[in-house]
């Protein structure tokens, strides 16, 4: 059945030669489509994870990466800075090492072992070895 429109002509047959997919169109699914939505998945979820920039900037790039697929993740991986979130474990990190606390906090707790021995709630022997644990930790 064919109707005759103003732009031309439909035809409301139905052709089996169009449900197959040709070489090409499996082609373009394949190799180009799919590696492209995994591109842009990766790439938002990447915007998401960073802490480095402020939410209105985040905002500005997953508009410019939804809108503007391929050009956006060029732009955005072109200004992404080098190394974000990739810093290796040190071998101090990796042994369970850790760095001794900063003067600022090792004063802090002095002060508050020296509070509570005023108050009375330490002894002079607890009060003694708590500032020495204190004092060998730093």
């Amino acid at each position: 059945m064919t109707w005759a429109l103003p732009f031309g002509t439909m035809n409301l047959t139905r052709d089996d030669s169009e449900d197959r997919v040709s070489f090409w169109e499996f082609f373009f699914l394949l190799l180009i489509f799919i590696p492209m939505v995994m591109l842009w998945v990766f790439t938002l979820s990447d915007l998401a994870a960073r802490s480095d920039i402020s939410g209105l900037a985040k905002g500005l790039w997953a508009v410019a990466i939804v809108f503007l697929p391929v050009i956006g993740m060029l732009l955005y991986f072109l200004t992404r800075p080098d190394g974000l979130g990739t810093q290796p474990a040190t071998a101090d990190t990796a042994a369970g090492i850790t760095a001794p606390p900063d003067a600022a906090s090792t004063i802090d707790q002095l002060g508050k072992l020296a509070d509570l021995h005023k108050s009375g709630a330490l002894s002079d022997d607890e009060f003694t070895s708590a500032k020495a644990k204190l004092l060998d930790q730093s």
